[in-house]
């Protein structure tokens, strides 16, 4: 595990949920969604769970801007310089703390690629994968996992990023979109686009240079069952037939059944699972958080997915919340979405 305090730093401020601003009808105004509190959570699930004994911690480091500039414009990066906080789009609130915590978090995400650790897992936030070359967007500032990717690249590895997050990952389909030699495949729910920050679709047609971007859109209500499905039809014999040296994954857990910010239903086992398939796959692995709003059910999340990529044969700890129906009635409709898209790029894979 890859930590740095400074990641603590970024604060969005307060508002209605996600919306900053001054709301005269509402009594007492809400803390932005992505709050150090979550984050402090997160570690704090690991540190004193059943998993602790499992852990090695490891200091992260700040990104230099010469390796940010890697997949961001110098503009862009100038812009998240900020003496007073402001929305940069409708949700994303950068503030005077925010350069420090997203250079941390991108330096730590490096750290992790850099131990040549067969897994290793970056525990930082602000996230970043809806954070595009010159735009941010999506509670995202610097794109940890392309960073990640692209250096990797550069060094001659072979990369693939796989994103499990609820949401599209936009900003590192836009990084790679033109790149044959980067498969970046996301599950997520059916979103579309919601405004200038964030024109891409996610739909299954945007599929980049040589059917290389693949997207695994899901209805509305996909759970445990779905989402393995998802990796084990699509994601994983992509995966198999590109045969990367390393494998990126964006893990948020704003899929589960109480996360505020999605409207899919995942629980802790299929967290769980989606671990052991990752772990089992071969390459190495880096992974870097990205959403998980509900902080003490995600962190829950995120120990079972923990104790997946660990291979850890029986739960470690009870989800005492779980109940939501696991309904895949739509999961071969929006498989055969992907498929179709997919086909004329990887004939006799899918």
């Amino acid at each position: 595990m890859f930590w740095h305090d400074d990641c603590l730093e970024h604060d969005a401020g307060e508002g209605l949920w996600e919306l900053p601003g001054s709301w005269p009808w509402l009594d007492v105004a809400e803390p932005h969604p992505e709050n150090a509190a979550r984050l402090r959570t997160f570690r704090h699930a690991l540190t004193h769970g059943p998993v602790a004994s499992h852990l090695r911690w490891h200091e992260g480091r700040h990104a230099s801007v010469d390796e940010l500039l890697r997949v961001h414009t110098a503009g862009y990066l100038d812009s998240l310089r900020v003496s007073e906080r402001v929305a940069l789009e409708v949700n994303t609130v950068v503030g005077p703390e925010t350069w420090r915590a997203a250079s941390a978090a991108a330096g730590t995400a490096l750290a992790a690629l850099e131990s040549g650790a067969p897994l290793a897992y970056a525990l930082v936030r602000p996230p970043g994968h809806h954070a595009q070359p010159d735009l941010a967007d999506g509670y995202c500032f610097v794109n940890n996992a392309a960073l990640v990717a692209e250096t990797a690249r550069r060094q001659g590895m072979r990369v693939a990023v796989l994103d499990w997050d609820v949401h599209h990952g936009n900003g590192t389909q836009e990084v790679f979109y033109d790149r044959p030699d980067v498969l970046t495949i996301s599950v997520h729910m059916r979103h579309g686009a919601w405004g200038t920050n964030h024109p891409q679709t996610g739909a299954p047609s945007e599929v980049g240079a040589n059917g290389r971007n693949v997207n695994i859109e899901l209805s509305l209500g996909a759970g445990d069952t779905t989402y393995i499905r998802a990796l084990d039809e699509i994601a994983f014999p992509l995966l198999r037939d590109f045969a990367p040296d390393l494998l990126v994954c964006a893990s948020g857990f704003d899929g589960s059944a109480f996360d505020p910010n999605g409207r899919h239903n995942l629980t802790a086992d299929g967290y769980r699972e989606i671990g052991r398939r990752v772990a089992s796959f071969g390459p190495r692995v880096v992974l870097t958080q990205e959403g998980g709003y509900l902080r003490g059910y995600a962190a829950l999340c995120l120990h079972a997915l923990v104790e997946g990529l660990l291979g850890l044969p029986e739960p470690l700890l009870e989800d005492p919340l779980a109940y939501v129906p696991d309904d895949s009635q739509l999961a071969d409709a929006d498989f055969e979405r992907v498929r179709t898209a997919l086909r004329p790029f990887w004939p006799g894979v899918l």
